[in-house]
């Protein structure tokens, strides 16, 4: 019987979101719900499995650790591509690497969610009356009127600049490929990377991970900003140029920032990767974990990465 390890469970619904009853009689499941300190730690655990499976870049997989697992055969990520993951590396050892489906858009929800506790304080204004603390402090800001600048406008860019508009918000887009012709064609306005950062109310970033987006976001852009301005990464941080964040936000240039490393920061809003993890795609990915390792067991192999 083959082993099958289920990585980053954190939550511990692996076993309940899915069936696995088509796969029980062949494969012998492991699941792990605590992340591994090292990636030493991750190759001693992993060794006589023969099967995978990743929930996106939690752990990842780079060449030393595929080399270092002899009886891997199969190595499946929850969505359809995962960087962490090197795919060649995987292929040169004979190693098959499968993807899932997801449903949904749960970040972009996340973005609006981000914005009314930035401008409603919600959360915090809760959790002051659940301590007894005097009665309001806050003095909210509607979202109606202001203006969200979209970094990135593709398919998630698109549903928040929808979402930014039934808000009754002004929405402009900018990113390096993306022309005033596209942005009427998706019903907002085209701004040069200047005008974007400088009349921004809130800068929404929805940019993929990669040496061409790597600290795209630069200490000039950050210092066009209003003082009162609020910057939502719901991408990935190294986007964005870290040491001129935390410059920005230690001195107040900017009203705040989402998803960055530091906790100790007021005008900070910090989150899990709760943009990534719904109920609704996680009913995705583990019946499609199901249906790689008993489609890899038939010989017929599906949603394939390749290198």
């Amino acid at each position: 019987m083959l082993k099958a390890a289920i990585l980053d469970d954190y939550q511990g619904v692996a076993t309940r979101l899915a069936d696995w009853s088509a796969i029980a009689k062949d494969v012998e499941i492991k699941v792990f719900d605590k992340p591994f300190a090292s990636q030493a730690e991750a190759v001693q655990a992993l060794q006589g499995f023969a099967i995978v499976a990743g929930m996106r870049e939690r752990t990842p997989f780079p060449r030393a650790v595929i080399e270092a697992l002899p009886d891997l055969k199969l190595l499946i990520t929850t969505g359809a591509k995962n960087n962490s993951f090197d795919v060649k590396a995987a292929a040169e050892r004979g190693v098959t690497v499968c993807g899932t489906g997801s449903a949904g858009n749960p970040t972009v929800g996340i973005v609006f969610g981000l914005m009314l506790e930035l401008t409603r304080h919600i959360g915090f204004e809760n959790a002051r009356m659940k301590a007894g603390e005097p009665w309001q402090t806050t003095i909210g800001l509607d979202l109606e009127g202001l203006t969200l600048g979209i970094v990135g406008l593709g398919k998630l860019g698109q549903r928040v600049a929808t979402i930014g508009k039934a808000f009754g918000m002004k929405v402009i887009a900018w990113s390096q490929n993306l022309t005033p012709e596209k942005a009427k064609e998706a019903g907002v306005g085209y701004a040069s990377r200047e005008d974007l950062f400088a009349q921004a109310d809130f800068v929404s970033i929805h940019y993929q991970l990669s040496d061409r987006s790597r600290g795209l976001i630069t200490a000039a852009d950050l210092g066009r900003m209003k003082k009162t301005a609020y910057l939502i990464n719901t991408a990935r941080a190294p986007i964005v140029d870290q040491a001129a964040l935390l410059k920005a936000l230690q001195e107040k240039k900017i009203g705040g920032a989402v998803d960055h490393p530091y906790r100790k920061l007021d005008n900070v809003v910090l989150t899990p990767h709760l943009g990534y993890v719904s109920e609704q795609n996680y009913r995705q990915y583990f019946p499609d974990i199901v249906e790689c390792i008993r489609a890899f067991l038939d010989g017929k192999p599906v949603r394939v990465i390749a290198p």
